[in-house]
């Protein structure tokens, strides 16, 4: 069957995103205002034709599996295919450990029953930690007019030193793969990869039976010279949420309308999990300056460069400056907070006076009452 069928990987630690991710996956993080960070995959998905979505999850999963439930809201809830959550099977424990995947190979064979059923020609696979809205269509066409076994998508935008980076020639081939270097060169891999089915069956059950489980270093490393490479490069907006200072960043970002432009383009919707909260309401002495504000809030006070999910509640004479308050947070009277992330249900009594930096924002666990 032609066509592509998506695989989501959410699984692992990310230590430096701290208390936002104290109670979830990386993937199910809120960003944005309206949608978590799997949003923009599974979006990415939807809109290139893809009927068909696995997503390979282990660790804190309750509040992924209460965001994605039938798949409904990306219309991905069907009779036959659609959208499959795949928890963390017993793979590991026959290889005699307990814990966390050690690599993308060894998650996809956990799920190696699963892969042998996809009916498509072609798999995307795609992390859940990326923030940005790809043409996928077009990946798949460069695919096959290159004739690559793979094709990895890129940008020329730095990153970390611990990302992954390539080097390609003239033709976008690809002649070098390296990661964990001092010094960032080539371009970054954005985790984003298409590969025919059969191919992707191949390389999980070889690595299976030789315990090896890493998707860059046994795979695009080691058989580099083996395997035709190819580099999609995208230098359109791209997030990589890997520690609070990238969260925060990357979502004050979107105060920026060239910015908000890019990523949500009309070509290509971002869809999210729906929700039926009533209008904001914002009252004709409070102040609303350069920010994103979703349904149901209530502002009485004032806010300045900042984004607010659901629900959330700024009392007359609160003051909410370069911050970022998740759902159902209350911001009492006389309260003062500036480069603050709240998690959700978060309460700010009116003599709380709390000033994080935009280098270093302060993060507030979720159903905190200060």
């Amino acid at each position: 069957m032609k066509g592509m069928h998506g695989i989501i990987f959410s699984y692992g630690e990310k230590p430096a995103l701290g208390r936002l991710t104290a109670n979830r996956i990386h993937g199910s993080l809120p960003f944005g205002g309206d949608y978590r960070v799997v949003d923009f995959a599974l979006s990415n998905m939807v809109n290139a034709g893809i009927t068909d979505v696995g997503v390979i999850m282990h660790g804190k999963c309750q509040s992924m599996l209460d965001h994605l439930g039938t798949g409904k809201s990306w219309d991905l809830s069907r009779k036959s295919g659609g959208l499959k959550l795949l928890p963390a099977f017993a793979y590991g424990e026959s290889r005699g450990t307990v814990g966390p995947f050690r690599g993308k190979m060894e998650a996809l064979g956990s799920v190696i029953e699963y892969l042998r059923h996809i009916r498509q020609d072609h798999v995307v696979l795609s992390d859940s930690d990326l923030v940005t809205n790809l043409p996928l269509r077009d990946v798949l066409d460069a695919h096959v007019a290159s004739g690559a076994d793979i094709t990895c998508v890129c940008t020329s935008h730095p990153g970390a030193g611990s990302d992954t980076y390539f080097r390609l020639d003239a033709a976008g081939r690809i002649v070098d793969t390296a990661y964990d270097i001092r010094v960032p060169a080539g371009y970054q891999s954005l985790n984003i990869f298409l590969l025919s089915r059969e191919l992707l069956l191949s390389l999980v059950e070889e690595c299976m039976a030789h315990d090896r489980y890493s998707f860059r270093h046994n795979v695009l490393q080691e058989k580099r010279g083996t395997l035709h490479l190819s580099g999609y490069v995208w230098d359109g907006f791209a997030a990589r949420i890997n520690s609070v200072q990238d969260y925060y960043r990357y979502s004050m970002e979107l105060l920026r309308p060239e910015i908000r432009a890019a990523l949500f383009c009309p070509q290509r919707p971002v869809y999210a999990k729906e929700n039926d909260a009533a209008s904001t309401y914002i009252d004709p002495s409070g102040e609303c300056i350069n920010s994103l504000i979703s349904d149901g809030c209530d502002i009485q006070g004032s806010i300045r460069n900042c984004i607010l999910f659901r629900g959330v509640k700024i009392e007359k004479g609160a003051h909410v400056e370069d911050s970022i308050l998740f759902k159902n947070t209350v911001v009492r009277a006389g309260a003062s907070i500036r480069c603050v992330i709240a998690d959700k249900n978060v309460e700010f009594s009116g003599d709380v006076a709390m000033a994080g930096h935009a280098q270093y924002p302060l993060v507030v666990e979720k159903n905190t009452k200060l």
